[in-house]
């Protein structure tokens, strides 16, 4: 699978994709972007290729750090690297049970749809396993962008790696497909990993029980424009991504 016409949103993961990794960051003056992230977020804005962020930040479960401490980090990286589209942002633990913590899909889901973007248009950029699977389960791409927190067998089984943040961007804007450029625009070079379609079961199984994710293009909020807020945030009354409006 791969899409049939121009890539149209780029999600990040945050920590040891787009900055340095520091566990449980609660400090914004901790935040150093990885070198070419500028640069590489940059050349998508300027194809008006929307970007977000979908991240993992489990010590807000843990109590290491809060959700106030989260947005103010993810302040942080607009402030250096230009406003994101869209934030999504699991706040829960690993035993929580959630649809939106990576390998899960939800986050990749609801960032989606929060672009008005088909997740087959979409590509999620990342440094762990976890990072592509969540892509594949929801029938987006992924490229793993390794550092060394990266398993060795996560990057051989990876269909698509890249040795650096702005190589990755640039293979989406300037590669060819092997059989001819895509119709109309930038596309992911060769096939994403196979994985069920958003709303199937994942690999390994059907997802916890609880509520899923919001679908994207659910009650008509595309109008072709950016979001005019970023979301979810993990507390104080903002959206979560685990769970339908009411």
């Amino acid at each position: 699978m791969r899409p049939v016409g121009p890539v149209k949103a780029v999600l990040f993961d945050r920590d040891g994709t787009l900055v340095h990794d520091v566990p449980y960051n609660g400090d914004p003056e901790r935040v150093r972007p990885v070198e070419g992230a500028r640069e590489a977020v940059a050349l998508l804005r300027a194809r008006d290729i929307r970007v977000g962020v979908v991240t993992n930040q489990s010590g807000v479960a843990r109590g290491l750090i809060s959700g106030t401490d989260v947005r103010r980090v993810n302040r942080r990286i607009d402030d250096l690297l230009g406003p994101f589209d869209v934030w999504a942002i699991c706040p829960h633990g690993p035993d929580d049970g959630c649809h939106c913590r990576k390998p899960q899909p939800g986050l990749v889901l609801w960032a989606a749809g929060r672009v008005c973007t088909d997740p087959a248009d979409c590509v999620v950029v990342g440094d762990i396993g976890a990072d592509t699977e969540a892509a594949a389960r929801a029938g987006a791409h992924g490229i793993l962008v390794p550092n060394a927190r990266t398993r060795p067998e996560e990057t051989e089984a990876a269909a698509h790696t890249a040795p650096d943040l702005l190589t990755a961007v640039r293979s989406l804007l300037d590669d060819p497909a092997p059989d001819g450029p895509a119709p109309d625009g930038p596309a992911l070079d060769g096939p994403a990993p196979d994985g069920p379609a958003p709303d199937g079961p994942a690999p390994d199984g059907p997802a916890p029980d609880g509520p899923a994710p919001d679908a994207p293009h659910d009650g008509g909020a595309c109008s072709g424009q950016r979001p005019a807020t970023t979301a979810p945030a993990p507390s104080g009354g903002a959206p979560d991504p685990c769970r339908r409006p009411s």
